[in-house]
């Protein structure tokens, strides 16, 4: 479960989004950061139970920094308004599929999967896809796959069958994706709830099939 009053940290920063705030509430932040890496801990070592590809992850390899990279950005808040862990075999950089917890007031949700894929990455996957359709196919309508996800997120994708690849195929509409990930919302009273951590390990494992789908074609075309 995550502690009240990390969300009430997380909320009050998305209204005080700047340096001097954040600063006199470092203590506040360093608690709820704390807080956070239980739950990192928490997951890994759940997930590591059905999943032992992940191989021995500490905090810093599953959490994303709460500093903002402005840089290139209109948005020049300093402080991202979430704490977000992924856990995945080689840390939260690596090029395959991942377990993801987002805890942000209002806006909290699971996913998983693999999102913005490189190039060669994309490729692997659409030609696995394609070439095991029936396989994949039956990994999407997955009961208890679909208990906890529903469906893959199909938010960006191409309006046609990408070259190579057939318009007709069965999985076509899969291949025009250029995401291949998962998203549940969970409401911040489940999130704080005493139940958090075992629900959302009970959904990471209805998506491992898939994810072992989309690691498996990742290491094929690494050779």
């Amino acid at each position: 479960m995550v502690s009240i009053s990390t969300l009430a940290f997380l909320n009050k920063l998305s209204r005080n989004n700047n340096r001097e705030w954040f600063g006199a509430h470092k203590s506040d932040y360093l608690a709820a950061k704390a807080d956070a890496e239980r739950l990192a801990m928490q997951l890994v070592a759940g997930i590591r139970e059905f999943d032992g590809s992940i191989g021995e992850l500490e905090p810093k390899d599953c959490m994303f920094r709460i500093y903002r990279d402005a840089r290139f950005s209109s948005d020049k808040s300093p402080y991202k308004t979430n704490f977000g862990i992924a856990v995945q075999r080689g840390g939260k950089k690596s090029r395959y599929a991942c377990y993801y917890a987002h805890i942000e007031p209002g806006n909290c949700f699971l996913s998983g999967g693999i999102y913005m894929p490189e190039p060669p990455v994309l490729k692997a996957l659409r030609r696995s896809i394609d070439v095991n359709s029936e396989e994949f196919l039956e990994l999407v309508a997955e009961k208890n796959f679909k208990k906890y996800f529903s469906a893959l997120s199909d938010e960006n994708k191409l309006t046609k069958a990408p070259q190579g690849f057939d318009k007709d195929s069965p999985v076509a509409e899969y291949l025009k994706q250029k995401d291949f990930y998962v998203m549940r919302g969970v409401p911040d009273e489940e999130v704080c709830g005493k139940s958090y951590v075992k629900q959302t390990l009970q959904a990471f494992k209805a998506l491992k099939p898939i994810n072992d789908f989309f690691n498996a074609a990742i290491e094929e075309a690494e050779g």
